[in-house]
């Protein structure tokens, strides 16, 4: 039994399988650690035409779909699950996602599903029968729900244990500890007459593991400050952002340890 079960509603399944099915993630669909399905809705509808658009009632601009083929493909999956699935609509109106969600559900949820809007959205009334939380992944809008759902689906099943070689591979990351990621260099030591920071080509574990502290602590507070706030500062963080704060001070001090 694969550990993740992603099912994703859309009109488009061949876009979803396309990158879902590649790298990382199809490596690990192979292996059977997750499955990612993408759904034709298209499938479920019932005129000849199949039709999944409709003008919306009270006017306004372009189309929205409708709730009958939506529905139907939703039921069929819950019942193939043989329960009522968690869902989320992807949606330029809902909370925006984060890593702390994509660990969320990672945690809670063993099959979900997702759903692709398209035209001008759904039928609300979808939205209130089926849909459990809606989420965005940004403050911006997007033809369709397919990169979203393939957002989230991938920021979800690379925690799964055995997609990735080691969950250091994670947890180190910007985002998963609160911080932003600490800045990475590889072969060669000197490019373009820029050097590798010499910390690193010491095989001081305890000193590098510090740099790499300070340098996240660094990144953050100037990238993202917002990120800092409420974040549990340990006595070492406190001491290295003193350290970056002597650092940046008019008199230009320097830590001396």
């Amino acid at each position: 039994m694969v550990a993740m079960h992603i099912d994703i509603l859309t009109l488009f399944p061949d876009s979803i399988n396309a990158v879902m099915k590649e790298s990382i993630l199809g490596r690990a669909q192979r292996n059977d650690v997750i499955r990612i399905e993408a759904h034709q809705i298209r499938d479920y509808t019932k005129n000849k035409q199949m039709q999944v658009d409709d003008y919306p009632y009270g006017g306004g601009q372009g189309m929205l779909m409708q709730v009958q083929p939506l529905y139907d493909c939703w039921a069929d999956v819950c019942r193939q699950a043989g329960r009522r699935l968690h869902t989320i609509f992807l949606s330029a109106a809902g909370k925006r996602f984060t890593q702390a969600d994509a660990i969320r559900l990672k945690e809670t949820q063993e099959r979900f599903i997702l759903v692709c809007g398209h035209y001008e959205g759904v039928d609300e009334r979808f939205i209130e029968e089926c849909v459990d939380e809606e989420i965005s992944v940004g403050d911006f809008v997007l033809t369709g729900g397919e990169l979203p759902a393939m957002t989230v689906a991938d920021a979800v099943c690379r925690l799964v244990p055995g997609v990735l070689a080691d969950a250091s591979c994670f947890k180190d990351e910007s985002h998963y500890s609160g911080l932003l990621e600490y800045p990475q260099y590889s072969r060669p030591e000197n490019w373009h007459d820029m050097h590798v920071p010499p910390v690193l080509l010491s095989g001081n574990h305890a000193a590098i593991a510090r740099w790499q502290r300070k340098e996240a602590l660094r990144r953050t507070r100037e990238r993202r400050p917002d990120m800092l706030e409420g974040f549990q500062l340990s006595k070492l963080d406190r001491q290295l952002l003193e350290e970056l704060d002597r650092e940046s001070s008019p008199t230009g001090e320097r830590e001396t340890n």
